[in-house]
């Protein structure tokens, strides 16, 4: 293992209080996180307790307002709590990120009727969500989702399943997006279910190459009944808060990719410090030391560019473009630190071992989730061209 730890990040915090989270954050992290992080991931363990100690702590809500249990902060102090986490444990960082995801339909458009009922249960009352707007036909085609509600007197009668789904199976509430009225974006509207309604399945979990403690599920609603008190927003709104949500989300995966490269940088330098070849650390070697150089600059550079966007969106400012380009760019940041971490362990880096591995395995799919890579790409093309010109016939 490394002969010497790495300092923690230097972070730039407006408050005494955010400074203050940010050390809780690290103790829990440190005390209850790492250490069991690679042998429940290796045996596919879900770390429920943790996220019930996260929500006792107060780490569930932050984002959201405190009238409701929420934490009050700033995107860019709750992003940095993201890193913190998933440098820790990939799992728990990216579950956090889905949990607020999932909260944002009903803290943002939402009736006060509906926030008073189930907001505080949902930001500090130890429940966890997820996000469905995924489908097995339609992935980055959100919009053309066919999971339906149909109206039945005051209720909403739900058919259909859900792919690729965060905490499938075994959350406490899901934020739907199901078809409502006519083809297209403007026909989906928004739902607030509970997990243990009727009707509602979550089929085996996918045995994914990475993040294998953090369940990814197929869910089914068949006949799933709701009150059509929880709908969310208004009737064909559904897309636009899901494109929403996605805005902000996708800075939280951005997040969670700095903290799982920023591990793997800490792990390759504590490692080339120690390792002795030729009669002095490898760490010595002048084509080693340009990766690392590498990897620390464009880690920084992504930690820069999602917390300049975060504070767009803490100032009421557009920035679904700045959003898109930092989940580019720092998911692609940790791909490429955590392949660079194996190259520096050599044969160690290939083994369980050391994280490297794991956190190599974990990265692929944070170009994926809440909008592929290629998909970004579009969206920053849209907002500097235009939309694309589309052609019949």
């Amino acid at each position: 293992m490394p002969d010497r730890a790495q300092p923690p990040v230097d972070r730039q915090l407006p408050t005494d209080e955010a400074r203050d989270l940010i050390s809780l954050v690290r103790d829990i992290a440190q005390r209850e996180i790492a250490p069991k992080a690679a042998e429940e991931e290796d045996a596919g363990h879900f770390p429920r307790e943790i996220f019930t100690l996260l929500s006792r702590s107060g780490l569930l809500g932050l984002p959201y307002d405190s009238e409701y249990g929420g934490g009050d902060q700033p995107y860019e102090v709750y992003l940095q709590v993201l890193e913190e986490l998933a440098a820790a444990r990939l799992t728990v960082g990216l579950g956090v990120s889905v949990h607020s995801l999932s909260c944002h339909a009903l803290a943002n458009y939402g009736t006060k009727q509906q926030q008073v009922e189930h907001l505080p249960a949902m930001l500090g009352g130890g429940l966890l969500g997820a996000y469905c707007l995924s489908e097995p036909a339609s992935g980055s085609d959100a919009a053309s989702l066919r999971t339906k509600a149909v109206r039945d007197g005051e209720d909403w009668v739900i058919d259909g399943t859900k792919a690729w789904i965060t905490h499938g199976g075994i959350a406490d509430f899901y934020t739907v997006m199901a078809r409502t009225g006519e083809e297209g974006a403007r026909g989906i509207s928004a739902f607030l279910v509970p997990g243990d309604a009727a009707g509602l399945s979550g089929a085996a979990p996918e045995k994914k190459m990475g993040m294998k403690g953090s369940p990814t599920a197929q869910v089914h609603f068949d006949g799933v009944r709701v009150s059509d008190e929880r709908r969310l927003g208004e009737e064909g709104q559904g897309f636009a808060i899901a494109l929403s949500a996605l805005d902000s989300g996708r800075l939280g995966i951005a997040a969670c990719a700095i903290g799982l490269a920023q591990a793997a940088l800490d792990e390759a330098v504590a490692y080339a410090s120690g390792r002795q070849q030729f009669g002095r650390p490898i760490s010595d070697f002048q084509g080693l030391r340009f990766m690392l150089a590498d990897m620390a600059t464009q880690i920084e550079a992504g930690r820069a560019l999602y917390l300049a966007a975060a504070r767009l969106r803490d100032a009421g400012r557009p920035f679904a473009k700045q959003a898109a380009m930092a989940k580019l760019h720092c998911t692609d940041t940790a791909m490429k630190a955590t392949v660079d971490a194996v190259q520096v362990l050599g044969g160690y880096g290939y083994t369980a071992d050391f994280p490297v591995e794991r956190y190599m395995r974990e990265a692929k799919v944070l170009q994926i989730v809440e909008g592929t890579n290629q998909i970004q790409r579009m969206v920053i093309a849209r907002h500097l061209a235009g939309p694309e010109a589309h052609r019949t016939g």
